[in-house]
């Protein structure tokens, strides 16, 4: 990258609240007062709408945001179409399999690669021109994104750190992402990622279908789960950088590059209620049963996104935190079941209370599984004895654990490269067949 000046203005701090109506500026008096497109902008910066939802979306759930910058999104070369990579949406090059399906940790890379570069397609359903559906990945990086910058037309991302920090500079502001954290950058948003402690390694989820918000609450009431303050939005900071620069575009599920001459995350002062955030999931207000019966998964949900099908996910992202089981005469981990919905599972760190194995060749931090439609799981063998075993008198205490699950009602189909991955756990089915028959007429 070849700099011609570089002045940098990188505020820090957060704006509290989900899908509140935020107002940041990084220079006094940059933010028009009482309009939002002014023959002249302060600072002679352009004004610029982002829209995430169609202009007659209902109020409520209209998503937009207005952006001061130094420089137009319009402002670069012709993009080109870079050659298939290991990120894309081809779902349907492989079939869809009933099988259960697990992977051991994805390894970290040996070559140099950035979030981009690092980013593997392992499975999803639907896509970008059908409005619907989801893209399931993980990433794993070694570098930092120099002088390229990326953004999804097709998708919003859900980012789950695995290990390691992300710096994600966007164009509306600076998150700073840990384990145990996520990260939502909306569709069409420019970003670059940084990496604090040299790798990082995740999950991310493109979410072709609405965007997603808090569920419901229903029976619970008006507080529990993620409450809406716990969310953090980015003040807004910008770089004011000319260079030889690379935007990536993921578009239709195909990668784009394109030159520009300057820092795309030259936005110096915005408002609206689209922009990206973060959320810590240790602050997730975990509900469960205080008399008897574990209930469904559905209270974990952190956050959703609706389909057309009330009461029906397109995507719903839930979370098994550390929590006290104290719930008598019941099997307190997840129950054997098969559902309408199919599950993808990752696991942030520590052990999931349904599956033994934390080892290589267990369901071990940085691992996944897919459980799809209809396909019969739950506890393996050695969950199965413990839990039929423990005293329901006493409580237990669930710690040292962050798993999460990514549910949709569209069967999710593995793509052939994870498919092939030496990481494929070709014997995951044995973790069931030490369930013997314990069925006696005689016995009650």
């Amino acid at each position: 990258m070849t700099t011609k000046t570089a002045d940098t203005v990188l505020a820090a701090g957060y704006m509290s609240g989900f899908g509140n109506e935020f107002a940041t500026e990084a220079l006094p008096g940059a933010l028009p007062r009482g309009q939002n497109s002014p023959q002249r902008v302060p600072y002679g910066l352009y004004a610029e709408q982002l829209s995430g939802t169609a202009f007659t979306a209902p109020r409520h759930m209209n998503r937009r945001s207005w952006l001061y910058r130094i420089r137009p999104a319009a402002l670069h070369q012709p993009f080109r179409l870079l050659a298939d990579g290991r990120f894309h949406n081809r779902f349907d090059e492989a079939p869809a399999t009933p099988n259960q399906l697990r992977w051991d940790p994805f390894p970290l890379p040996q070559a140099p690669a950035d979030f981009v570069d690092g980013l593997f397609t392992v499975a999803g359903n639907g896509g970008a021109a059908a409005q619907s559906g989801v893209g399931i990945h993980v990433y794993a990086a070694n570098r930092p994104m120099q002088g390229r910058y990326f953004y999804d037309a097709d998708a919003e991302l859900l980012i789950v750190p695995q290990q390691g920090r992300l710096r994600i500079a966007t164009e509306l502001g600076v998150l700073d992402v840990a384990p145990v954290e996520i990260a939502v950058i909306p569709r069409g948003v420019r970003f670059r990622v940084e990496l604090p402690d040299g790798t990082a390694r995740g999950y991310v989820c493109e979410n072709f279908g609405a965007p997603l918000r808090l569920p419901e609450l229903g029976p619970i009431g008006a507080n529990g789960l993620a409450n809406a303050r716990d969310f953090l939005a980015p003040v807004a900071a910008y770089e004011d950088v000319e260079g030889d620069f690379e935007l990536l575009a993921k578009f239709q599920g195909a990668l784009w590059s394109a030159r520009l001459g300057h820092s795309p995350l030259d936005v110096v002062a915005w408002h609206g209620n689209l922009a990206p955030y973060k959320y810590d999931l240790n602050r997730f207000n975990t509900i469960g049963s205080i008399s008897y019966d574990h209930p469904d998964p559905s209270i974990f949900t952190v956050l959703t996104s609706p389909s057309d099908t009330p009461g029906t996910a397109n995507m719903d992202f839930a979370i098994f935190p550390p929590r006290w089981l104290v719930a008598e005469h019941t099997f307190r981990p997840p129950w054997f079941h098969r559902n309408v919905a199919s599950e993808f599972m990752g696991l942030v760190h520590g052990v999931y209370d349904a599956k033994e194995g934390g080892a290589k060749g267990g369901f071990a931090p940085g691992g996944a599984s897919l459980h799809n439609c209809m396909s019969g799981h739950g506890p393996d063998a050695a969950s199965y004895a413990k839990a039929v075993a423990i005293d329901t008198s006493k409580p237990q205490h669930v710690v040292d654990t962050m798993a999460f699950m990514f549910e949709t009602r569209l069967v999710i189909r593995p793509t052939r490269q994870a498919l092939e991955a030496p990481g494929l756990q070709a014997d995951y089915w044995r973790c069931w067949q030490d369930l013997g028959k314990h069925f006696d007429p005689e016995r009650r």
